[in-house]
């Protein structure tokens, strides 16, 4: 019986996807073997003992202490795509809203509410204080172009805008996905100076914190609307508000308003509503439960973002898990300690991620689960082992 504590509401299509003869599945369970969490802060959280993996229901994970649990062998997942259809609608429809005045369009609209019928001459005379322009013929750039990115790509092209991309990081089946009329930005320089509009997407580290700042600001054209919906530390606010009053930024719509943010002109602010649709909890929740469920069961690895992905078919042979750190001679030494105890692989695989790797081996033959596993766990640099 496997244990599974939720740290915040999870989609029943989500929570469906663990048998209940197989597994319990509370908010409140003590020392569980996986967490499926979405946005509860869990670097206060004491560790409990058991556990084996976290899966976020989302992408973002900077609520999670990933390198921390890295450490404990605790293997995190994150759910890159399941919400990436409802970013970008929100992220189109912000386009428009940075372009049209609607904001203030409506706001002010309301705001003629008890002047009977004189509302339709008043709204006459005072449309022409809210004239936007066209996305038309506009130049967008597109900073990451990761399941969000490129679905955003391939749709502005519909609206008949020109469309730039910059990721150096861009995966092949990305590569693949996106329309050959995307331009390609060797630089953000180059971005910077072409596009009237700028969509980022990209996640919040070291490289990426306050990427927009004075210098890169007086890189972009005058008018520039930037539009973040990754994380508000991407951007440097008195930097902003600079850029702001000197006609450099027209609009900045973000989902991640703070007081500071909402004391500034011409920012439009989003309540965190990039995810927030039903079809993308239910799509987060699913794909986040189907990832814990699979590496609970089988010790393969899909979208993890602290430890590689790797997956081996399981046919239901014995099989060895071990997470552990990537120095050299990890796995001889290992299938040392099993030939030593004639034990037979049957097949293998080994993947690794920064200074963490992880090793699947099925095997043959029967093994005395503690005296075996005790043995690899006396070899230097094992962080976790479990047999299934």
């Amino acid at each position: 019986m496997f244990h599974i504590q939720t740290l915040n509401n999870i989609a029943p299509c989500g929570v469906n996807v663990f048998p209940k003869d197989q597994y319990e599945v509370t908010n409140n369970h003590e020392n569980p073997d996986g967490i499926l969490v979405r946005s509860f802060y869990m670097h206060d959280l004491d560790l409990p003992t058991n556990l084996k993996a976290v899966a976020r229901a989302g992408a973002g994970v900077n609520n999670i202490p990933t390198e921390a649990y890295a450490e404990k062998g605790i293997v995190v997942f994150n759910t890159p795509g399941a919400n990436a259809n409802a970013v970008k609608e929100l992220v189109i429809a912000s386009l428009l809203l940075s372009s049209r005045n609607l904001v203030d369009g409506v706001l002010w609209a309301k705001s003629l509410q008890g002047n009977g019928e004189l509302v339709p001459q008043l709204v006459e005379a005072g449309k022409k204080e809210y004239v936007g322009t066209e996305l038309r013929g506009k130049t967008v750039g597109i900073i990451g172009l990761g399941a969000i990115g490129a679905l955003i790509a391939n749709d502005l092209l519909a609206l008949e805008m020109d469309v730039m991309g910059y990721d150096p990081y861009v995966s092949v089946e990305t590569a693949w996905a996106l329309s050959r009329n995307v331009q390609r930005a060797t630089t953000l320089e180059q971005l910077y100076a072409t596009c009237d509009y700028i969509t980022v997407h990209v996640p919040l580290n070291e490289q990426t914190k306050e990427m927009f700042n004075r210098m890169t600001f007086s890189q972009m054209k005058k008018g520039m609307r930037i539009l973040n919906f990754s994380r508000g530390e991407l951007v440097d606010e008195k930097a902003l508000q600079e850029a702001i009053e000197d006609g450099t930024v027209a609009t900045y719509v973000t989902d991640f308003p703070n007081d500071n943010v909402l004391t500034m002109k011409n920012v439009i602010p989003i309540p965190h509503l990039g995810a927030s649709t039903y079809e993308s909890e239910e799509n987060c929740a699913l794909m986040a439960a189907k990832q814990l469920k699979s590496f609970l069961e089988t010790g393969n690895i899909r979208h993890s973002v602290n430890y590689p992905n790797i997956e081996l078919p399981y046919i239901g042979k014995r099989r060895i898990t071990i997470a552990h750190k990537n120095i050299p001679n990890m796995v001889g030494q290992i299938t040392s300690v099993l030939a030593a105890n004639n034990i037979n692989i049957a097949n293998m695989i080994n993947g690794s991620r920064g200074a963490f790797a992880y090793t699947i081996i099925d095997i043959d033959n029967h093994l005395n689960e503690e005296i075996h596993l005790d043995k690899i766990h006396a070899i230097e640099g094992i962080i976790a082992a479990r047999v299934l």
